[in-house]
């Protein structure tokens, strides 16, 4: 018979975020720090410390869990267990049998998705997006992630990536080399890892401004926005821009009832929110009603409950390890 418990680990660049889920609830919760420059292989043992310390701290032992549960940030296929491609963080993953390292050290099987769709299945299952059929949620942070659902299911896609490349899609075909290798992309031309350049090439910012450019981030220049710094002003609308033209686009290619908004960025969200709205309210083709744009319930912990749809099916299902949506 399953465990009633199960463990979900969502392995963020800087952080490594653990929980303890019972029935759709994190009832415990620890974090690690994560050198995904080193590599996964580099993590596995202090996560597997860091695990096992949680249910030492709970009272579970190994029979009380049913699967364990990897939100990761790349391109991943679910049904053979396995990282197909990543972009700069653990980019040894592919490499690595994590069914096996489940198994190994627990001896139940593991539930492998991209972090992004999980994050998406979250706030469509218990935060900001429950009760609608059709969803996409944009994270907006060092990089862009997306996810969407479709008719009440995970958009998945024949190579498992369907989806999950809304930071990929080219807003200006002109403009900088991104990360993946494409050319203006929504994360190469409005994503923290970019910022630097970003202020460095505007050739409407002041030359004082540029200078500091790689002392920047988000939260200081939307800080500096609220006080009417014109500079900050200048950088924060150009990238809300993106990110609203990226949304349209979202919005025509998939028909959501909603577009939830996430990631470090939107802490700011008292103007990104209004701003974004307003804008994509005035260029998105929907005749029939406005599409919601809201911010994310559940933050930080979107993809490790969202881990939950995947992993109820193992309890339900003991014989399988991987499912397909």
């Amino acid at each position: 018979m399953s465990g009633v418990y199960s463990i979900a680990i969502d392995l963020g660049g800087t952080i490594i975020k653990i929980g303890l889920i019972q029935e759709a609830e994190i009832v415990r919760f620890s974090t690690i720090p994560s050198d995904s420059e080193r590599g996964l292989l580099h993590m596995l043992p202090k996560m597997e410390r860091a695990i096992d310390a949680l249910l030492l701290e709970e009272g579970i032992g190994v029979a009380d869990l049913s699967a364990i549960g990897l939100a990761f940030p790349g391109m991943v296929n679910p049904i053979e267990c396995r990282v197909i491609s990543t972009n700069d963080k653990y980019d040894d993953a592919c490499h690595i049998d994590l069914c096996r390292w489940a198994d190994d050290h627990w001896g139940i099987p593991l539930v492998l998705e991209n972090d992004a769709r999980l994050a998406v299945i979250g706030e469509w299952l218990y935060g900001a997006a429950k009760g609608s059929g059709n969803v996409v949620m944009m994270t907006i942070g060092t990089g862009i992630g997306t996810g969407v659902i479709l008719d009440n299911k995970p958009l998945v896609g024949y190579h498992h990536q369907a989806g999950s490349l809304g930071g990929h899609l080219v807003v200006d075909y002109r403009g900088r080399l991104c990360s993946c290798g494409n050319v203006g992309c929504v994360e190469a031309m409005a994503s923290s890892f970019f910022l630097g350049d970003i202020i460095r090439s505007n050739g409407r910012v002041s030359p004082e401004f540029k200078e500091q450019a790689s002392d920047w981030n988000f939260k200081r220049l939307f800080e500096l926005m609220r006080q009417g710094d014109t500079d900050a002003t200048i950088i924060c609308e150009e990238c809300m821009n993106v990110w609203s033209a990226a949304i349209v686009s979202y919005i025509h290619a998939y028909d959501p009832e909603v577009v939830v908004l996430g990631g470090g960025i939107m802490r700011s969200a008292d103007i990104i929110l209004p701003y974004i709205n307003r804008r994509v309210d005035d260029r998105a083709w929907t005749p029939v009603d406005k599409v919601r744009i809201v911010l994310s319930e559940l933050g930080d912990n979107a993809a490790l409950l969202g881990l939950n749809y995947y992993l109820a099916k193992v309890k339900r299902e003991e014989n399988e390890t991987i499912f397909r949506v």
